[in-house]
């Protein structure tokens, strides 16, 4: 079944064409990686499906529903998370903390019942302390549970960040380069989460990475772009043998 379907999908610039008529399916269950050097429009492509950009022209639909025109907070109730290729966290709070923000698409309660601490509230609060003491669990967070964010070391940080986006129980969740900065192991550590995404939580996963090892070990599909266009689609394997592919990462000629 397909989960999300992007259509001629533009956004220009003034004059430049960040990207220009992009098309792509992701099959529910799937693992789907964008690639392209940089500069290609991979994260503007995230940024449009996220609706922090609205699209020059094109139509993407999530779940079979048309979220084109949707406001960004939308897209988190419709069960679409997003991890950052910059880290987008709490300094100052913990890592408990900043895991609870994501489950604010789910709020059921309103500024009255919080104000009087209604028993609604009390079930929501433990319902939702629940569900990220799950992620902790299953990120192996819990020696960072109540620290500060500031204090923790890059990699952790990353690893917070994902925490935060399967926080909100998505149906889809995009990571944005989540190997950049990483070593090999941290690297490798995030191959073996993204494949228990899968498996273990039913997750759709989409990601920009650079790095073609993760890619080659987690993707069933890869699709390649370069100057805001797509080159090609296929298995890691197909893209990377692809002659527009080598010419665009390697800047040679096309014969």
């Amino acid at each position: 079944m397909t989960l999300l379907q992007v259509e001629d999908l533009a956004v220009h610039f003034g004059g430049v064409k960040a990207v220009d008529g992009v098309s792509f399916n992701v099959e529910a269950g799937e693992v789907f990686s964008i690639i392209g050097p940089n500069g290609a429009g991979k994260s503007t492509i995230f940024n449009l499906i996220s609706r922090f950009y609205k699209p020059t022209r094109g139509t993407i639909r999530f779940d079979g529903q048309d979220i084109t025109a949707m406001q960004a907070h939308q897209i988190g109730q419709l069960g679409i998370a997003r991890t950052f290729q910059n880290i987008e966290l709490f300094d100052h709070s913990t890592v408990l903390d900043n895991l609870l923000m994501g489950r604010h698409t789910h709020r059921s309660t309103n500024w009255v019942q919080d104000m009087m601490y209604l028993p609604k509230v009390r079930r929501s609060e433990r319902g939702h302390r629940r569900q990220v003491e799950e992620v902790i669990e299953f990120l192996e967070l819990e020696a960072y549970r109540d620290k500060l964010i500031a204090g923790l070391p890059y990699g952790v940080r990353k690893v917070v960040e994902i925490g935060r986006a399967l926080a909100m129980g998505p149906k889809m969740i995009l990571l944005d380069e989540p190997a950049s900065g990483l070593s090999v192991e941290e690297s490798q550590e995030v191959a073996f989460w993204v494949e228990d995404m899968r498996r273990d939580m039913g997750l759709t996963v989409l990601m920009v990475e650079h790095d073609m090892s993760l890619v080659n070990q987690v993707s069933d599909r890869v699709l390649a772009v370069a100057n805001g266009e797509a080159l090609a689609m296929g298995t890691p394997a197909e893209v990377q043998a692809n002659p527009q592919v080598k010419a665009a990462y390697l800047g040679t000629e096309v014969d």
